[in-house]
């Protein structure tokens, strides 16, 4: 009876400590499995819903409802300007539409400087920034880079025309740097950026202040106008530039020579004797 006793409380023993086994297992799994799922949602970043463009939007499009979803956004890298209330975006109170500023790709976000107002004109008034005005200046394809500008390309503008130092020197012909990346609001009749092809300009509009108006107003009656077009990532300023033909061809500039004129010197002539000797005096006149 007694072995009976003990080997009942020797399997009773074993299977306790089985349990407790399989209770530290599964509470270890569980442990783990809690720390991975606190480790994944501490990587969850908060969002805000956004809107953005449900298809490419060309310069001059009219903006609807239908143009735009709504998407989760990390609140940490919203945009500035983006539109985050679908009220703000399509006010009730108006049934004036917003018009698309600048050409956008699907699932950008529309942003406020990329649209205009409810019922804002979308003329080159609202793309000329504070103090700048806008100038149009004649091209052709070879002054005009071949028809490669575009609406938002920045240019520096050349000057070549005819020029003399002074009186005593003859009429040069000069090419020189008169303006450093000016900004193109308008080629031809169209301020939209997305053609597709070169186009051959017969004009160009830039956005420059009153004073560089004034100069290349001047500058294009006395002369002939030239774009150069400076790269998109290009940050450089060109300095001041300026050639001439002389300079071009090599050819050293003509030395005038001012004649210097001679002293003169009065004398007087008086013998000694029988020698003529000429003694000199001062010259009264």
């Amino acid at each position: 009876m007694r072995m009976v006793f003990g080997l009942v409380l020797l399997v009773g023993i074993a299977l306790a400590g089985g349990a407790v086994y399989l209770a530290k297992d599964r509470i270890a799994q569980y442990q783990l499995a809690n720390a991975r799922a606190q480790e994944a949602l501490s990587q969850v970043v908060p969002t805000v819903s956004v809107f953005v463009a449900e298809g490419p939007l060309k310069y001059g499009q009219r903006l609807t409802p239908e143009d735009v979803r709504e998407v989760a956004w990390p609140e940490n890298a919203i945009p500035e300007g983006a539109f985050t209330d679908h009220a703000v975006l399509f006010p009730e109170n108006t049934d004036e539409p917003r018009v698309v500023l600048r050409a956008m790709e699907k699932d950008e976000a529309i942003m406020a400087l990329k649209v205009t107002a409810p019922g804002e004109d979308t003329g080159l008034t609202s793309r000329l920034e504070r103090g700048k005005r806008a100038f149009t200046i004649k091209v052709d394809v070879s002054s005009g880079v071949s028809g490669f500008l575009r609406p938002g390309d920045k240019v520096d503008v050349y000057w070549t025309g005819r020029v003399s130092i002074n009186r005593d020197t003859p009429t040069t012909e000069v090419t020189k740097l008169i303006e450093a990346g000016v900004q193109l609001i308008a080629v031809d009749q169209s301020a939209g950026g997305e053609l597709s092809e070169a186009t051959i300009a017969r004009t160009v509009t830039v956005a420059v202040s009153p004073q560089q108006v004034a100069g290349l107003a001047q500058a294009q009656s006395t002369g002939n106008l030239s774009l150069s077009l400076v790269g998109a990532e290009d940050d450089t300023v060109a300095s001041a530039i300026e050639v001439d033909q002389r300079a071009l061809l090599g050819i050293a500039a003509a030395e005038i020579k001012a004649e210097v004129a001679k002293e003169k010197v009065c004398t007087i002539r008086t013998r000694r004797g029988a020698e003529v000797v000429e003694l000199p005096i001062p010259c009264t006149n």
